[in-house]
């Protein structure tokens, strides 16, 4: 997979890219995250990116030019599946999402900053829109890393073992049950008896349980949604 980054604070995507399992899917060459520094299509002495917005108002707005010029130059080397525009109205990142966007070959993020971007680009360069939740960031760099973790961890290769992603939170709308390692007993706290029980049966059963109660109990939202997939399916 070819994941383009466009962006005008490239360091700021450099640590979250180069650290853990990112650096490891790259090393592999199962995934190339490459970093495009948008004031390198800018035009002009100063590589401006960006301009007062017409009708007056407090903040700038990401010139339509430069991001152009940079996705024009990204699409003539390769097909794009997604270009997408990190944005808090977008679309609600969510697991089904990234598995989604996992089977993809190559994708094109944009990273918005100040008031927003020309909305022109939004019209007629970006494919989809994704927010990471009904909150503003600063810029886009930190959404467009999160959401990038969570598509290459889903990519076959690059977790040493692959079954570990299809247990996480919401697969299939479920929350993922408690999890415990050694030792069995820390000051008077100890491990359900059942997972030291050796009796795989007993134990994934236990573990199912528990996912339902937590979703039930956390995300109700989730819980209402694993009910009535069950009703339709008995229907």
């Amino acid at each position: 997979m070819n994941i383009d980054i466009i962006t005008i604070l490239p360091n700021l995507l450099e640590g979250p890219l180069s650290e853990s399992i990112m650096q490891r899917a790259k090393d592999k060459k199962i995934v190339d995250i490459t970093i495009h520094n948008l004031r390198d299509y800018a035009s002009g002495k100063h590589k401006n990116v960006d301009d007062y917005q017409y009708g007056g108002g407090a903040g700038m707005v990401m010139m339509i030019e430069p991001v152009d010029q940079c996705i024009s130059a990204l699409t003539r080397k390769r097909t794009y599946d997604e270009i997408i525009y990190m944005s808090p109205d977008g679309e609600l990142l969510d697991q089904p999402m990234a598995n989604q966007l996992s089977l993809s070959k190559n994708i094109i993020i944009l990273c918005g900053h100040y008031k927003g971007i020309d909305e022109r680009i939004r019209q007629h360069l970006i494919t989809r829109e994704i927010s990471i939740g009904n909150y503003v960031l600063t810029g886009g760099e930190l959404a467009a890393a999160v959401l990038t973790d969570s598509i290459v961890r889903l990519i076959p290769g690059v977790l040493s073992d692959e079954s570990s992603a299809l247990s996480d939170s919401f697969q299939d709308n479920i929350i993922a049950p408690p999890v415990y390692t050694r030792p069995a007993e820390y000051n008077g706290w100890e491990v359900p008896k059942i997972l030291l029980s050796g009796n795989d049966k007993l134990v994934e059963e236990w573990r199912t349980e528990q996912s339902l109660q937590r979703t039930e109990e956390r995300r109700p939202d989730l819980y209402k949604k694993i009910k009535n997939l069950s009703s339709d399916d008995n229907d």
